[in-house]
């Protein structure tokens, strides 16, 4: 039963909701405020990475 309503929820979910879902539990690992920076200019790194340059809002 358990995985069954893991999978609904996987499937109910959209691919942002996951992502940001990750994203926040990564962050709430934080264990001081300077590894929650560290942890935060990884993430907008890796967003960069991701994202074509021509798609950046200057």
């Amino acid at each position: 039963m358990y995985l069954i309503s893991r999978l609904f929820l996987f499937l109910t979910k959209s691919y942002d909701q996951r992502v940001k879902e990750q994203q926040d539990a990564y962050l709430a690992e934080a264990t001081d405020l300077y590894d929650l920076e560290f942890r935060m200019r990884k993430i907008d790194r890796e967003a960069q990475l991701r994202q074509p340059s021509w798609m950046s809002q200057h």
